[in-house]
């Protein structure tokens, strides 16, 4: 959770009465495409994450106080939040004074992304740097200023809740070992440390159950974190009545029941900026031929949708991005490959090591992608892969009946 939408959720929703909660809904129909049913059941926790996710940064606590300002039993709450916006962008102006030692061989200057832990390399580059934090001079003194300053280090979601192409920047979790089916304490004991782990890295846990229709899923794959080893998991896209979803599966015995146009309730699972994370310690069951679980055709749309390149240019550094995207050149490095992807509005290099290292591909391929970072390095924007990334290589007519001729 991010300091403003704290002063959102703590100093403002929670101390407004119910029908003021309603009133505020009422006037926010339009910007967070509320639809009746999600006016009546949307509590202040979920109404806090629809308008970090649609005004990132300082932009929801600034929301919120033009909302409230107006209604007349809340104009001394507006003053507070202003105070409170106030205080926290002197303190993330402050962090932004702190010397941070650059390796200026490796990496140009970085758009810091604070709610991401995902570990990323540039090109050419051995190691994994730490994202750098942007310096803000003393002369910036004014408001507008400060606010600038802290909408910059503040990560907004791209899509915001999945309403966009692709999803945006969220700690990744570390895996935890499975429970042992024989010592029903041990699974308990288990469960909850790794609950209480993905809480302590900035995800939700959600208690209500969610009951979604897979559209997609990768194969399972394995990936290496620092602290826990090698592990496997798989991506899914899912979509709910209202909305869609991409999801982190770190237990591959679920796969089975990951099918396309498969219905499945999830029950305990962790969500971040509208990416949901399923660990040994959710459930998911299956609940078979369901006629009024209709999905809206434009959610399915937007759900399987690839952002144009020139509006990644445009996203958030840390922003995650998922879709499918045209080869155009492939460079193989020392120590990672650039991928530059293309489509009719512009081009973007993808930065792949570890085990997208020089992937068997060629000019022309299309490349699927799953949870690659959006990064500005030396000044341009680039996709980044990292510990939970995945790549889909899928071979055009051309390509394929060249490597028939061949073999």
């Amino acid at each position: 959770m991010t300091e403003y939408k704290k002063i959102v959720l703590l100093k403002g929703l929670e101390n407004m009465n119910d029908y003021q909660f309603a009133a505020v809904k009422s006037l926010l129909v339009k910007d967070l495409k509320l639809t009746r049913k999600m006016q009546d059941d949307y509590n202040r926790i979920r109404i806090s994450d629809l308008m970090e996710e649609k005004f990132p940064g300082a932009a929801c606590v600034e929301k919120l106080i033009e909302l409230v300002k107006d209604i007349e039993s809340l104009k001394g709450l507006a003053d507070k939040l202003r105070k409170e916006k106030l205080k926290v962008a002197r303190k993330m102006r402050a962090k932004g004074r702190t010397p941070v030692k650059k390796n200026q061989e490796e990496v140009g200057p970085a758009t810091p992304a604070p709610t991401t832990s995902d570990a990323l390399t540039s090109e050419g580059a051995d190691k994994t740097p730490v994202p750098q934090k942007r310096k803000v001079t003393i002369q910036e003194s004014t408001e507008a200023k400060r606010n600038k300053a802290s909408q910059e280090q503040s990560q907004p979601f791209f899509p915001p809740r999945p309403s966009t192409p692709a999803a945006m920047g969220h700690p990744l979790p570390a895996q935890i070992a499975s429970p042992t089916p024989s010592n029903t304490s041990a699974t308990q004991n288990q469960n909850t440390q790794a609950q209480r782990q993905a809480a302590a890295r900035g995800n939700v846990l959600q208690k209500d159950q969610m009951t979604v229709m897979v559209l997609k899923a990768t194969q399972p794959f394995e990936y290496e974190s620092p602290d826990k080893g090698k592990n496997k998991m798989f991506h899914a896209t899912v979509v709910s009545k209202t909305q869609f979803y991409q999801v982190k599966v770190f237990d591959i015995n679920l796969k089975d029941k990951f099918v396309k146009l498969k219905i499945i309730t999830v029950f305990d699972y962790m969500e971040c900026n509208g990416i949901l994370e399923i660990n040994e310690a959710s459930s998911v069951s299956e609940v078979g031929l369901d006629p009024k679980f209709e999905v809206p055709n434009s959610i399915i749309r937007n759900a399987i949708k690839t952002p144009k390149i020139n509006y990644l240019h445009k996203q958030a550094s840390g922003t995650m991005v998922y879709g499918l995207f045209k080869l155009q050149k492939k460079t193989v490095n020392k120590t990672n490959t650039v991928y530059e992807i293309q489509d009719n509005t512009g081009s973007m290099k993808v930065v792949g090591n570890g085990k997208w290292h020089d992937i068997k591909c060629e000019e022309g391929d299309k490349l699927r992608l799953y949870c690659f970072q959006l990064r500005t390095i030396d000044y341009t924007m680039k996709l980044m892969c990292g510990i939970h990334s995945f790549i889909k290589v899928i071979k055009t007519k051309k390509n394929k009946k060249i490597l028939m001729n061949i073999n």
